[in-house]
């Protein structure tokens, strides 16, 4: 299924997500910046025919924005038209107001209670940019598929939507949010793999330019550079290539579309021309191998 949707995933990746999906756990995934864990989510969700609910994490992060509030304008509203009338019953307006069409449903409450009544894939995506109060606060959502609104009480799925948890393992995230989960390091593939995923995603590329962006890719990653670059680095650099109608790696080309692979200029500035030039050696003797497997 990931396959037939541009994901190639190793056997125990592929493992580890059909146990999630099996086992109705939520599947965490641990990685490198660019090597794929939010496409996992967003595959799973086009190969099962499901919707997407996608909650961003980032410092700060509260249950306002993450899983419901108030819609107070509404509530106003409704407090000045019952109060234009002649009898007001207070105890009956305060019920009123906090009913559930006057509920902004946030990503995690989305998830738990789709519109169409079917379970969605709930991406919880860099996980490790919210702070620990929230990571508190998910327990019970990964535990019981849950939200509880003091005003409403408990709301719970009918059917656990599939969650998928990733983290750039800026900060390590808490033991108890990982022991609800299924665990994943997703690593930088090899040779071969992201071979298969330059030729899926970038068709026009030249089969041997291919195999030495890859080769050359593999390369920077053995070396001590501050960002190696990811597969979404490798894909851009060869589109970038293949924009300027490049069939080959040469000194010139590589040096003026570092950019597209590496983001730090201190990275970049350590392929000096020399280094550039025995990287594209290698990579050609690299690619020729790669052609052979």
């Amino acid at each position: 299924m990931l396959e037939r949707h541009d994901y190639f995933a190793d056997r125990r990746l592929a493992t580890s997500v059909f146990l999630a999906l099996k086992m109705q756990r939520p599947l965490f995934l641990e990685g490198e910046a660019g090597v794929g864990k939010t496409e996992i989510a967003k595959v799973l969700a086009a190969g099962l025919g499901r919707s997407l609910v996608r909650l961003q994490c980032y410092e700060g992060l509260d249950t306002a924005s993450a899983v419901y509030e108030w819609n107070y304008p509404r509530q106003m509203i409704e407090i000045r038209l019952a109060e234009a009338g002649d009898h007001v019953d207070r105890d009956a307006l305060s019920n009123n107001i906090f009913a559930e069409r006057f509920l902004i449903r946030r990503p995690l409450l989305q998830a738990l209670k789709p519109d169409d009544g079917i379970a969605p894939v709930l991406l919880i995506d860099e996980l490790d940019r919210s702070d620990e109060p929230f990571e508190a606060y998910l327990l019970e959502v990964l535990a019981e598929y849950q939200v509880t609104i003091p005003e409403l009480g408990a709301i719970k799925a009918s059917e656990p939507p599939v969650v998928v948890i990733t983290s750039n393992r800026t900060r390590e995230i808490h033991d108890a949010i990982k022991r609800r989960c299924l665990y994943h390091w997703v690593d930088y593939p090899d040779a071969s793999r992201e071979l298969a995923i330059v030729k899926r995603k970038v068709p026009g590329a030249d089969v041997r330019l291919s195999q030495e962006v890859v080769a050359f890719t593999q390369q920077l990653r053995s070396m001590d550079l501050f960002k190696s670059p990811g597969v979404a680095e490798t894909l851009d650099w060869a589109e970038s290539l293949v924009a300027l109608d490049r069939m080959s790696l040469d000194p010139d080309t590589v040096a003026n579309t570092l950019g597209a692979l590496l983001k730090y200029q201190d990275d970049i500035g350590a392929i000096t021309p020399e280094v550039a030039t025995r990287l594209i050696t290698q990579a050609k003797k690299d690619a020729v191998e790669l052609g052979v497997g």
